[in-house]
């Protein structure tokens, strides 16, 4: 693919794809995962029809950054889990009455380890998700300044702002603007590049 038209079809289908598949049960990580397959193809194609080789490794980096704070967060708690008791934990938690797990020190002892492994992966993943965000908007950035459609700027200002207040929840909300206003960017790419950027 060598032209902006079929990127931009690409692109608003993908991260169209990606939206519907995060409500979607069953077959929804399917569809994202198509849709991020999607973007990818548009985002390599805009980055060579610009000579830009930054924006299709910058959003490569967010790419690999997302993975590692997902990865990150399940072999924490897999540690965690771990160090609590494994398996014979829960066959232990089984056989207790509800009214001894209330006692304080008795909770801490059963759940003190999984509440500590909880915190440090969230935390973990969370300065992982701010890094790959800050890399998407890096990309986004040089797409807006080649295509000079600035939606793409704003959509990575939103996702890295989102990101930062994921820790307060608030940053699923954004995080759910940003993929709105993502669609929006990718369907406002022009045939051809402005004038002043064409190659």
């Amino acid at each position: 693919m060598r032209n902006l038209s079929e990127a931009k079809v690409y692109g608003g289908i993908g991260a169209l794809l990606m939206l519907i598949g995060s409500f979607i049960p069953y077959g929804g990580p399917v569809i994202s995962i198509i849709g991020l397959v999607l973007i990818f193809i548009a985002v390599k194609a805009i980055s060579e029809i610009t000579k830009d080789e930054n924006i299709f490794s910058n959003y490569l980096m967010h790419f690999i950054f997302t993975i590692l704070a997902i990865v990150a967060i399940i072999v924490i708690m897999i540690i965690a889990f771990g160090a609590a008791g494994g398996f014979s934990w829960i066959t232990e938690i089984s056989q207790m009455q509800p009214e001894e797990i209330t006692d304080l020190n008795t909770f801490w002892d059963l759940f003190g380890d999984l509440i500590i492994g909880a915190i440090v992966a969230l935390f973990v993943g969370w300065i992982l998700a701010i890094i790959s965000a800050l890399y998407l908007r890096k990309s986004y950035n040089r797409i807006a300044e080649h295509t000079q459609v600035s939606t793409f700027k704003t959509t990575g200002t939103v996702y890295f702002i989102g990101a930062i207040t994921t820790i307060i929840l608030i940053g699923f909300l954004i995080i759910f603007i940003a993929k709105i206003i993502e669609i929006v960017a990718f369907f406002s790419i022009p045939e051809t590049l402005p004038a002043s950027k064409g190659s």
